[in-house]
């Protein structure tokens, strides 16, 4: 188990410790803490206010959000979309459950490229994945840069953002840089 307190590890060190802690939760836990972060989405005020949501596809066992948008029964209102990775971009289309997903270079489930692009103006709310998250709202990713990047372009980054990690990687600092973007705020299985 991590202690909140080793912050001091290095970046790739610590993003390789969570994940290997993720990974270790048996499928039952993992999908139980899932719906619980999902339970814990769908009360709060910007996804309920929100018409149109970014969200991921879960890869590695990151907390996985299918429970918000696969079964729409109760929220047909809202508009889902998913990003795509085009060199070092992200490109946002809609998704809708009945939709096509292909396998992208990372292995990580992405929307057709013929889908509709979302339009950043029409985007209410961003649920961002993350390796671990800290409590002043800054995110520790993969490394790649894609989400660094986007968070930070000026037509995205007045967005509402809400980092999605389970509770053990909810840790009291994480490593950060200059070019870090802090989050609006954190979700996890606790609240």
């Amino acid at each position: 188990m991590i202690n909140p307190g080793e912050y001091k590890l290095e970046k790739s060190e610590l993003r390789r410790n969570i994940i290997k802690q993720r990974q270790s939760l048996s499928e039952a836990e993992w999908k139980q803490k899932s719906q619980e972060i999902c339970q814990n989405l769908a009360k709060s005020d910007l996804y309920i206010k929100a018409k149109t949501v970014l969200g991921y596809f879960s890869f590695r066992r990151e907390p996985d959000l299918s429970y918000l948008f696969l079964d729409n029964k109760s929220d047909n209102d809202k508009n889902w979309g998913f990003p795509r990775c085009v060199d070092k971009s992200l490109i946002w289309h809609y998704w809708k459950s009945e939709d096509e997903l292909i396998t992208g270079k990372y292995g990580i489930q992405e929307p057709n490229p013929s889908s509709p692009i979302i339009k950043p103006e029409n985007v209410d709310l961003i649920l961002v994945p993350c390796v671990a998250c800290d409590y002043q709202n800054y995110r520790l990713g993969y490394g790649g840069g894609y989400y660094d990047r986007f968070l930070s372009s000026p037509e995205w980054e007045s967005i509402p953002t809400i980092g999605i990690v389970f509770n053990f990687a909810y840790l009291t600092r994480v490593p950060v840089e200059e070019w870090d973007k802090n989050l609006d705020s954190i979700c996890t299985e606790n609240g």
